[in-house]
């Protein structure tokens, strides 16, 4: 896991409250779920709405993924040096991650 410096602004930091709200949304489908199983719901509702979570969970991903390239990849190219390369892996490793769920 990667850590930035104290008091650096990520790439996501403009659209904070924007994701805050998505995530909250997420949180309700997920909390949605137990509800359903709870209540005994046909199993097929309750696979849809895992799809249902699991896209938007995804969508999310790739949303921060993209504000990622845009800001912290691209100011680490702007600097050059090794800290380019190291940004670079660090995406392809959350790639990696992202294609294997």
């Amino acid at each position: 896991m990667t850590t930035t410096e104290a008091g650096a602004t990520h790439g996501y930091h403009k659209q904070k409250d924007e994701h805050l709200k998505r995530l909250r949304r997420i949180e309700g489908q997920i909390r949605g779920l137990q509800r359903m199983v709870d209540e005994d719901t046909y199993c097929i509702d309750i696979l849809t709405q895992v799809s249902a979570s699991t896209k938007a969970l995804q969508s999310f991903a790739l949303q921060l993924l993209e504000e990622h390239l845009r800001h912290c990849v691209a100011d680490a190219a702007l600097k050059g040096g090794d800290e380019v390369d190291a940004k670079v892996e660090e995406a392809t490793k959350a790639i990696g991650r992202l294609l294997r769920t």
